[in-house]
């Protein structure tokens, strides 16, 4: 595929996967406003009867598309990542090279990768460009912050409800998210800590000082994996 239509795919694909996390954020917001079911509570009374103050049909369908909207967000972060290692893989190795000796192809998926970076600053993707060479490092959300308490640490320092969190600290994805989630705001209580997130489609980085409260726990909110 040439590098121009390359481009153009990852960036419908790019406006498709902010489209959807906009609806996750959407129904995030609606499970989890003051009194609703959230995204895994129960949908039956202490006497194990339906619970007559919410929609319990809506809720299963909302819970479900969710569910949904994760798996297809998954697949399409694989399909950008794996377009943007093919441009990123076309590199120039000399400046005579890269517009004497180069062919068509490849000075075609060079600016391409340009032209990529240039519109990834919008979409929560960071990239750093150098006059030869261009680093693209995508900016992919491990987890969500599905609930969060009113005055706790994580809402007065900036933390929303619907953030995906794409770094805490020294986590940045991998294995035993939420054992190495819960350590670091443990190691880290009472000192600022890094946070970047994606909030509507938009890259934010805050800083969140994990510390003891009134409610439980040092940050006063629930990070759902993604």
């Amino acid at each position: 595929m040439g590098g121009a239509n390359l481009k153009a795919e990852t960036m419908v694909l790019m406006d498709k996967r902010a489209a959807m996390e906009t609806e996750m954020n959407s129904i995030v917001e609606r499970l989890c406003n003051p009194g609703g079911p959230g995204l895994s509570g129960n949908l039956v009374d202490s006497e194990g009867f339906p619970r007559e103050d919410i929609d319990i049909p809506a809720v299963r369908a909302q819970r479900r598309r969710l569910a949904e909207l994760r798996n297809e967000h998954s697949e399409i972060t694989d399909k950008i990542n794996v377009n943007i290692q093919i441009l990123h893989s076309v590199r120039p190795t000399s400046k005579a090279s890269s517009t004497k000796d180069s062919g068509p192809e490849q000075r075609s998926l060079s600016s391409a990768v340009t032209a990529l970076s240039a519109s990834m600053h919008t979409s929560g993707i960071n990239v750093t460009s150098r006059a030869m060479d261009v680093d693209v490092v995508t900016s992919i959300p491990f987890a969500m912050v599905d609930e969060i308490t009113e005055s706790s640490p994580a809402a007065e320092d900036g933390l929303q409800l619907g953030d995906q969190v794409v770094k805490f600290g020294s986590v940045e994805g991998g294995d035993n998210l939420l054992q190495r989630l819960a350590a670091e705001a443990q190691t880290n209580q009472g000192q600022a800590v890094s946070v970047g997130v994606i909030r509507q489609g938009a890259k934010f980085n805050l800083s969140v000082t994990p510390r003891i409260w009134q409610g439980r726990g040092l940050l006063g909110c629930h990070f759902r994996l993604l």
